[in-house]
């Protein structure tokens, strides 16, 4: 399976999953929270590094369970659109190309 490159917006999203884990995480170690969570330390270190952009959604799902975080809440936090970034309307520029 060939897996296609990841966009910016994929990587800072990446990113700023790992620093709220990072953050939730606190004093707390990352072998015993990546243990706690059924995930290996390996997964959840990329992960706070932001190597591994685009996790799992049950690995997530379990880190936050492990750290208190609601998926809510951690979706909220790294969909947020960057400062000074315009959103953009790419779903409606494409339902009318479609259309045209």
């Amino acid at each position: 399976m060939v897996r296609l490159p990841l966009t910016p917006a994929e990587v800072e999203r990446g990113q700023r999953l790992g620093a709220l884990l990072r953050r939730a995480r606190g004093e707390r170690s990352m072998l015993a929270t990546a243990l706690d969570a059924r995930v290996s330390p390996e997964t959840l270190r990329k992960i706070e590094s932001g190597r591994v952009a685009t996790p799992a959604f049950p690995t997530v799902a379990a880190i936050a369970d492990v750290l208190g975080l609601s998926l809510d809440a951690v979706w909220a936090e790294i969909s947020r659109p960057q400062r000074g970034v315009e959103p953009t309307d790419s779903g409606r520029n494409a339902r009318e190309q479609l259309t045209s």
